[in-house]
This record gives structure tokens, C-alpha cells and sequence, in this order.
């Protein structure tokens, strides 16, 4: 035995055993396939696809809401990165919606201490605050009495209830206006066609009591009738009291209520870029000179002869 293992050379002592390494991988590929399999294979496909893309054209050809109007986009002047938003158009909406709107929809998260410095002094939104009766106490006799708006007062609800509004406009429950254009798919541009969009309904189609006909509202028939006509106010400003221009004041106006914060964002995203322009460049050197010696340093391997 030992006469046998000498004779061995003395690299097969050490040559590990493996049977992968003697195997090759077969895989199938499409190539590999026959000409019949290639041919059933590629119409399953085309028949597959082509069904998925008839089934999604016939799902959308049923829905109900193709037959909406979607609200085109229109140029606000705020639409852009480092553009603000007009506030001569909020002092203005501001005129609309108390004007106009107030009558039956509420702005409950609105204060008019909200005013100052967007739209109004400190002093006229004082003055606009004490324009309204708030319901206050109770006084040092336990009754509640009537006094002046404070700036900390919120906008006053038409309504003191729900079942009050729906009671006074036939069943439909105005919406708040605080959050509308963040909370309708098209933001301000939904809310100006909607205000603008009030038209007769086509032949054929009949409206019951008490709806109007707009198409951009989901069914076309909404409770609300049209609020806005030319000069319908008077701009203290002396601006022409249009029917578009009062709608798209009103617009503005309510995107400014649904994002107090956004002129101070857009200002914010500009201190943003101008520090980052500064420390990405001294970042990425700092990071190549703290890797560099890991990064740069090289392995080289020297073959030992043994004599």
C-alpha cells in the first residue's frame, strides 16, 4: 500500500474533489427550441397581449366617468418653482368669497389674524374681524352675550348646523370651502370651470327642480346655481368685476387658504438649493479624500519559487 501511494504524483494529493466542476450547465433557451414550439409559443403570446389590451379598451369605453369633462390646465402665475402667489388676487378673492360665497359655505379653519400680511394690514383685519357678531362667554351673570370679532376669531359659519344647511338648500350640504382646491382632483383649475361652466343642458337631457346643468360637476347636475356674474360686485380696487376675473380671484384666494405656507416653501426650497450647491461639492471631496487610499491602493501578488 504504501509502495502504491508513493508512486502517486504529488499534486493529485492535493486536488479537491469536486463534480461541479466537471458539469455544465444545460439550459433551454428559445433558440434551442423546435420550429412548431417557437410558432405556439409566439401566438400564445400575441393572443395573451392582445386580449389584456382589448379588455383594458373595453373597461375604459363602460366608464362612467369618460362622459366627465376634465378641467383644462390654465397658466396660474403660481404654477411656477420660484414663482409666488399674486396676493393682490387673495385681497380680492377675499372680497368674492365674503361677498359671494359666505352666504352658504363655511371657512372654518380660517382666522382673520390669517389675513395679516397676505391680504390685509393688521389694522383691516381688525376692522374686518369687528364687522361680525361673535357668541361669547358666559359673563359674571353665567349668561352668553354678543360682542365683536377678535383677529383670533375664525370666519363665521353660515349655518349654526348641518341639518340648517341642508334644510336651506334643498337636501345638499355646501362643502367647506378651507381645503377644496387640495381636496378636488384639479386643484384651482376643477374650481374656476366648475365656477365658470354653468351652461344649458344639451337636448335631450332634462334637469330636475333645484339642479343646474355643468359639466365639469361628476353627473352634470349640481345643487348649487351660478354665483358668478359679471359685475355681480364691485373691486375695491377698481379692477373690472368680470365673471372670469372673480373666479379666478376666488381661486387664488382659496389656494392661499388651503396652503398658508406656500410662499414660505417656495422661499425655504431656494435657501435649500443655494446651501446644497455649497456643501455637495465639499462633500463629494471630502468623501474622494477620505477613500482615496482604500480606492487607489493596489495588490500585488510576487510567485515564490522553493529550491
Amino acid at each position: 500500500m504504501a509502495a502504491v501511494v508513493g508512486r502517486l504524483p504529488k499534486y493529485s494529493l492535493l486536488r479537491v474533489a469536486n463534480g461541479s466542476y466537471y458539469q455544465q450547465a444545460s439550459l433551454s433557451t428559445f433558440r434551442d427550441l423546435s420550429l412548431g414550439r417557437k410558432l405556439i409559443y409566439t401566438a400564445a403570446t400575441v393572443l395573451t397581449g392582445g386580449a389584456a389590451g382589448l379588455v383594458y379598451a373595453l373597461n375604459q369605453a363602460v366608464k362612467a366617468e369618460g362622459l366627465e369633462l376634465h378641467p383644462p390646465q390654465y397658466p396660474w402665475s403660481h404654477n411656477g418653482i420660484l414663482s409666488s402667489l399674486d396676493h393682490q388676487s387673495i385681497r380680492r378673492g377675499y372680497e368674492v368669497y365674503k361677498n359671494v360665497c359666505a352666504a352658504c359655505h363655511s371657512m372654518q379653519y380660517m382666522a382673520y389674524r390669517h389675513l395679516i400680511n397676505a391680504s390685509h394690514t393688521e389694522a383691516e383685519a381688525k376692522a374686518e374681524a369687528e364687522e361680525i357678531q361673535v357668541l361669547d362667554g358666559p359673563n359674571e351673570r353665567g349668561e352668553m352675550f354678543m360682542r365683536p370679532g377678535k383677529l383670533s376669531d375664525r370666519f363665521p359659519n353660515p349655518y349654526p348646523n348641518e341639518e340648517a344647511a341642508r334644510y336651506a338648500n334643498n337636501g345638499a350640504f355646501p362643502p367647506d370651502l378651507t381645503l377644496i382646491v387640495l381636496a378636488r382632483h384639479g386643484g384651482e383649475d376643477y374650481v374656476f370651470s366648475l365656477l365658470t361652466g354653468y351652461c344649458d343642458p344639451p337636448a335631450g337631457v332634462e334637469m330636475r327642480e333645484g339642479l343646474h346643468y355643468n359639466p365639469y360637476f361628476p353627473g352634470s347636475a349640481i345643487g348649487m346655481a351660478q354665483a358668478l356674474y359679471n359685475e355681480v360686485i364691485e373691486y375695491s380696487d377698481g379692477t373690472p368685476a368680470t365673471a372670469s376675473q372673480l373666479a379666478k380671484d376666488v381661486c387664488t384666494f382659496l389656494k392661499w387658504a388651503g396652503e398658508l405656507e406656500f410662499d414660505e416653501r417656495k422661499r425655504l426650497f431656494i435657501k435649500v438649493v443655494f446651501v446644497m450647491s455649497v456643501l455637495i461639492p465639499i462633500s463629494w471631496y471630502y468623501k474622494r479624500h477620505v477613500w482615496s487610499s482604500l480606492k487607489t491602493r493596489k495588490f500585488a501578488f510576487k510567485r515564490v519559487t522553493r529550491k
